[in-house]
């Protein structure tokens, strides 16, 4: 049997958390919308479980245009009371305003470094402290905890994953040695 991080442990292959654990928490992402709805996505968790937004992933997709950043940025009244009306999602003003806030602060960050990918990969690597005062200065909403998961679900910070798990052997293995700290 293959070693897994305990919270996966004994968990099928079809539970939300398994799927998650092994296909995407850690992996590196090429794709800026992605990346952006790994954010959008940590930061919806805030006070809620990790479960309900793994359940919640596929609303918040089509709700939020398949993580477009640029369509996000320019999401306007109308489209705001459509989410705050839209119960597949976390209908929290504060985030939802964040999570636009934030696509426009990506634009800003994609014309300076041609992409959100690249700015997060010359900033690498960091410690977890300096990263979340780095993402503080762009972005809204965003915390200790929330910079924390969000870097660890794309591999810029360590503990996704402990280093006898499968999982890890395979990000090991797909990882660019720049991310190595």
């Amino acid at each position: 049997m293959s070693a897994y991080c305990n919270y996966c442990s004994g968990r099928s292959e079809e539970d939300v958390h398994r799927v998650y654990h092994d296909n995407v928490y850690g992996f590196p992402q090429e794709n800026d919308h992605e990346i952006f709805g790994r954010l959008i996505l940590e930061i919806n968790q805030a006070g809620l479980s990790w479960e309900t937004i793994l359940k919640k992933e596929k609303n918040f997709r089509l709700a939020f245009d398949n993580y477009n950043i640029e369509k996000i940025a320019a999401y306007k009244d109308t489209k705001i009371l459509e989410l705050m009306n839209n119960a597949g999602i976390i209908r929290n003003k504060l985030k939802i305003n964040a999570v636009i806030y934030n696509a426009q602060s990506v634009i800003e960050i994609k014309k300076e470094y041609g992409t959100f990918k690249n700015w997060l990969d010359i900033e690498s690597p960091k410690p977890k402290e300096d990263w979340v005062c780095l993402l503080k200065k762009r972005f809204k909403f965003v915390g200790g905890e929330i910079v924390a998961e969000f870097l660890m679900s794309l591999g810029y910070l360590e503990g996704a994953h402990h280093k006898d798990c499968e999982v890890y052997k395979d990000i090991v293995k797909s990882k660019p040695k720049w991310l190595e700290i």
